[in-house]
């Protein structure tokens, strides 16, 4: 299945809501392939995908969800607050719950179960919470707690609002609420139940209250999880992720955040060049001095991934390095549909480190299959907008 993608012009949507919009049609049979579920088009680039533009068209969209491009998922409230765990981490949006946002949630749960089939990850930063709802396990308050550090303080003062000398005469002095709503993941005011806005909270139901309060926040992103397991029951067999810990189903999907220089040792292959050369010494040398943000942009450009599973055996592709016949001391490039890193030489160790660092941060395009750019332009249909 060839989708066409455009990534040119201001009116062009983002890459994860024009693929979605087509995937989401197709019969899921179809997506249930060992390597890449469909065949990427780029509109009026010279990119022909023989799984490199899959693979990069994937690194994009989960940029795309972190970055807030796409409006699936929101910080944890403990990265808004700067407090607590998880600052790094993402939830869905609760408040995401239009027919396309199920849609959109729907292909996310496709593109994981992709994942776990293709044994190719994905790079997203999911708290633990959304693994355990993704995975049936029952939520509590410590699952909150790891996400939204001063909001299930601010229930607990509540709750124990006596403790304080707060009397029911001086309640509504020093409790600023006043009926049954209370605050979402996102941030906004809320019914905590149906007709909240007019429940008075009084001292005396203040127990009552914060018990509805957590099981709204405990339960807001049913439905966005629901479309995400549904998505996923299209490639996977959504029953069994409940033998699954949270952990286990993270790393299925994401596999390792770190890029280890000894696993990408275990599964090289050398091409007009062998391990003692000092090329590949001091390639090694440098991947070895990288930080792993720029072993990562290192993985990106020569793969279209981000990350590696987490079991080094589901590496379906060797990791070749090959010396090439041009220029001293020119930049590298990299053929990611073959997991290729192509090496000229280079007359020091400093020098390759600087091209290096130059090319996985600035030469991101998949565009040296030129040979297909006059088709892809002739074959063009439509406006940017369509997708």
């Amino acid at each position: 299945t060839v989708k066409r993608i455009s990534t040119r012009g201001r009116k062009c949507k983002p890459i994860f809501v024009q693929i979605a919009r087509q995937v989401v049609k197709l019969n899921a049979s179809d997506l249930r392939l060992p390597s890449r579920a469909w065949k990427v088009k780029l509109v009026g680039e010279g990119a022909d995908d023989a799984g490199g533009v899959f693979d990069d068209t994937i690194t994009e969209m989960c940029q795309e969800l972190e970055t807030g491009i796409v409006d699936l998922l929101i910080p944890s409230p403990n990265a808004t607050a700067e407090v607590g765990y998880n600052r790094d981490r993402f939830l869905f949006n609760p408040s995401a719950c239009l027919d396309e946002h199920l849609m959109q949630f729907k292909f996310l749960g496709i593109l994981m179960g992709v994942a776990i089939r293709t044994k190719k990850p994905l790079d997203l930063h999911l708290a633990p919470l959304v693994w355990k709802q993704l995975c049936c396990v029952p939520l509590t308050l410590e699952d909150l707690e790891e996400v939204d550090l001063l909001y299930v303080q601010t229930l607990n003062s509540i709750l124990h609002i006596e403790d304080s000398g707060i009397t029911e005469e001086s309640f509504h002095e020093m409790i600023p609420l006043d009926s049954f709503v209370g605050q979402s993941a996102d941030g906004k005011m809320v019914p905590i139940i149906p007709g909240g806005n007019s429940i008075p909270l009084t001292f005396s139901n203040r127990k009552e209250y914060v018990e509805r309060a957590i099981e709204y926040r405990l339960h807001e992103m049913d439905r966005q999880v629901a479309a995400v397991r549904e998505g996923m029951s299209w490639i996977v067999p959504v029953p069994l992720l409940s033998l699954l810990t949270a952990k286990q189903l993270e790393q299925m999907v994401c596999g390792m955040p770190e890029i280890s220089v000894e696993v990408l040792k275990k599964v090289v292959r050398y091409r007009e060049v062998d391990e003692q050369h000092q090329l590949v010494q001091w390639f090694w040398r440098t991947l070895e001095e990288f930080s792993n943000e720029e072993r990562v942009l290192f993985m990106r450009f020569v793969s279209g991934r981000s990350r590696l599973p987490a079991n080094t055996a589901d590496i379906s592709q060797r990791f070749q390095i090959m010396k090439v016949d041009r220029p001293y001391d020119s930049l590298p490039t990299s053929q990611t549909c073959f997991f290729q890193l192509r090496l000229p030489p280079y007359s020091s160790q400093m020098v390759m480190a600087e091209r290096l660092r130059y090319a996985i941060n600035n030469c991101r395009s998949i565009d040296m299959d030129n040979y297909m750019l006059s088709r892809n332009v002739d074959n063009a249909e439509g406006s940017d907008t369509d997708y």
